[in-house]
């Protein structure tokens, strides 16, 4: 699984923060800081979290291994 987070579209709500928390973390009051590659066993937490996200700033995207290595080489 891979994560972007649009952080020019970010607002700081903290939303991710509070239902993915081993994923996303911010820092001061604005600032969101978040794992790219978080392993499968959060995926049900960081689908939440990017659904409840106010202004949709999560694009999460499926990885197959059996389609070939991902962007870390994996």
């Amino acid at each position: 699984m891979r994560l972007v987070v649009d952080l020019n579209r970010c607002q700081g709500y903290a939303q991710c923060a509070f239902l993915a928390p081993d994923v996303f973390i911010m820092h001061g009051e604005e600032a969101l800081m978040y794992d790219p590659g978080p392993d499968e066993t959060q995926r049900e937490q960081v689908m939440r979290a990017a659904a409840a996200c106010p202004v949709q700033a999560i694009l999460v995207d499926r990885v197959d291994k059996a389609e070939g290595a991902d962007v870390r080489g994996r």
